[in-house]
């Protein structure tokens, strides 16, 4: 009797700005079984200080906690954890000495997404526990931003992260945790003031259910519960009853709800002020409550029978397009940059397959920068593969494929790398020489497929193999090779060329 192999489990956690989350399921049939839930609040936010540094103690409890979650995902491998870090690490100047300390203590790579595709992530979660596949609006509000998103089925249409948070707000406008009319006001404005810029695009967009995910929003719909609402169901008229009612309070340690917990007390009235402004300036009539969020979205992604498609190759055709990108000619530099690249690494680990998905999307888009104008293109093209919205792409995997196609033609100055964290400059050197090959012995655009070629790698020095009299019938190509030659060793790198 043969027995069924054990179904396999996947983890998601969400390092945030108020708390950490970590969430585990177990993949069986086509569809995810949450197995369990682990929640703790850091209030990592709240050790910012004007500066933008975290404070050791902040650093520490988001460590212990991370420690503890540790615990639980002992024996899992790399490819079936996802770690995600949202506000408070994109903004952190020392967010590095976090991530180093946090490298002792779990194996798995952390992620710093940007603000569209933390959107974008708790949007994919929600999708997938909400039964309606009609156009909704996700709202999202965290300890140190707020997510807006308006999608239908799987598919994002808008998605915004706006700088407002119930920690951050709390701090700023809640001084001391003293509650009062003016602090209220003041809040309230500030997140009015926020949503200025975004309220019109969304209304003309429309929708047809608000959602509410994450914390903030849940303690509000379990106090109204408290209130008499068993619906729970958020609208205006009830935000403000429950406003007025936060105001019959001093501090907010003197809160008393039903359904409020002690540790939401503190950043209870600065969640409640965002979101009362969320709902006047989209002019949101009713808004219910999802249990998907961020770690929910991560999750659904990991899996490849729950992906409909990878999103980074959405992203980057999209961005091809809108570049006009010559795709024969990127076509032709990628499929030579991964041929040349399967030579070096014949048998890629888990971190430089990921690395070789990287190496063709930069192949892909190293000509982004053409748009701009054609001297000095590769810096125009690294400026827009970092700065740009790429949904699917976390903020380190922008800055690999930036520093790519910086580094894809002319002089090797690499002290002007970039610090990363989830991998080292190393990891880049084979991949930026690979692609550097790539556009060398692609340099004459030509739709004549090239013969073999070798190459041999061997640390620093490489050798490549032509064809038999072939530089001497391509006469360009072979000057352009020698220039390569003098390049690479200027960076003390050795090229042969045989």
């Amino acid at each position: 009797m043969i027995e069924n192999p054990r179904p396999r489990e996947v983890a998601a956690i969400d390092i945030g700005s108020n708390s950490f989350h970590m969430v585990v399921a177990r993949i069986v049939g086509q569809s995810l079984q949450i197995i369990s839930r682990h929640k703790q609040r850091v209030h990592l936010a709240s050790g910012l200080d004007i500066h933008q540094n975290l404070d050791q103690a902040a650093i520490q409890r988001g460590l212990n906690c991370l420690a503890m979650f540790a615990e639980r995902l002992q024996g899992f491998e790399p490819e079936n954890v996802r770690i995600a870090a949202t506000y408070t690490l994109r903004q952190a100047q020392n967010a590095h000495v976090f991530l180093k300390r946090a490298e002792c203590l779990l194996p798995y790579p952390i992620e710093i997404i940007p603000g569209t595709e933390e959107a974008r992530l708790i949007y994919l979660g929600v999708a997938h526990t909400q039964p309606e596949n009609d156009r909704k609006l996700v709202v999202d509000i965290g300890g140190g931003s707020t997510e807006l998103v308006i999608g239908e089925k799987f598919d994002t249409h808008l998605a915004y992260s706006k700088h407002m948070g119930c920690v951050s707000y709390n701090q700023y406008y809640f001084v001391k945790d003293k509650i009062n009319a003016k602090n209220m006001a003041a809040a309230t404005l500030a997140a009015e003031q926020k949503m200025e810029s975004i309220a019109s695009q969304y209304r003309k967009k429309g929708w047809k259910y608000a959602v509410g995910s994450s914390g903030t929003i849940k303690a509000i719909r379990e106090v109204l519960i408290g209130m008499g609402h068993s619906d729970g169901i958020i609208t205006s008229k009830r935000l403000n009853q429950l406003t007025d009612k936060i105001l019959s309070y001093k501090t907010a340690k003197d809160l008393e709800f039903q359904g409020l917990s002690d540790d939401r007390k503190p950043v209870f009235a600065a969640g409640v002020a965002i979101l009362s402004a969320v709902f006047s300036s989209l002019k949101i009539e009713q808004m219910s409550y999802s249990d998907g969020a961020l770690r929910e979205g991560l999750l659904y992604e990991m899996e490849d029978r729950f992906r409909h498609s990878d999103i980074r190759t959405r992203t980057a055709d999209a961005m091809a397009a809108q570049y006009h990108v010559d795709m024969e000619q990127a076509k032709r530099v990628k499929d030579t940059a991964e041929m040349l690249y399967s030579q070096i690494e014949p048998q890629p680990g888990l971190a430089k397959s990921e690395l070789s998905t990287l190496l063709g999307w930069g192949a892909l888009l190293h000509e982004v920068g053409l748009s701009i104008t054609y001297p000095g293109f590769h810096r125009h093209s690294a400026y827009l593969l970092r700065y740009s919205t790429m949904p699917g792409f976390n903020l380190e995997q922008q800055t690999v494929l930036a520093t790519l196609v910086r580094f894809q033609r002319k002089s090797l100055k690499l002290d002007e790398m970039p610090e990363l964290n989830i991998y080292k400059r190393k990891h880049l050197y084979p991949l930026i020489r690979t692609l550097r090959l790539a556009v060398a012995l692609n340099g004459q655009r030509t739709e004549e497929p090239l013969p073999t070629i070798k190459i041999k790698a061997d640390k620093e020095d490489w050798q490549l193999t032509l064809p038999k009299d072939w530089e001497t019938n391509n006469k360009l190509l072979a000057a352009d090779l020698q220039q390569e030659q003098e390049y690479w060793a200027k960076a003390g790198w050795q090229l042969a060329i045989t």
